[in-house]
């Protein structure tokens, strides 16, 4: 069994985890529901950005704020699912990708 990165935070700003197998359990479904929604969110964002006529001012940083939130929604939603991935054979190429883990991690936790 797999511990399920949630698309949520727990007390604190913590991870919350789901611990099941059961892809078609309650909180796997509104977990899945929450990740759709979120990517629709970020996708409403950036196309609101991109229509924007941005030259020759900067981003509101309301609008910039909202940007980075729904990359770390974004980010958050790929490990996780990233996570449920059957992993391969470790071998000495997974040395960097283990760095790059290792700093996702740290960037999603805050």
């Amino acid at each position: 069994m797999r511990d399920r990165l949630l698309p949520w935070a727990g007390e604190g700003g913590k991870p919350c985890f789901l611990s099941t197998d059961n892809p078609n359990s309650y909180v796997s479904r509104l977990a899945d529901n929450l990740e759709a929604v979120q990517l629709g969110m970020a996708k409403d964002l950036l196309e609101y950005v991109e229509e924007t006529d941005l030259d020759g001012c900067s981003v509101p940083v309301h609008t910039a704020k909202l940007l980075c939130a729904a990359l770390r929604d974004v980010l958050r939603i790929a490990k996780s699912r990233g996570d449920r991935l059957p992993q391969p054979e470790h071998s000495d190429e997974d040395d960097g990708v283990a760095e790059a883990d290792a700093v996702t991690d740290r960037e999603i936790s805050r």
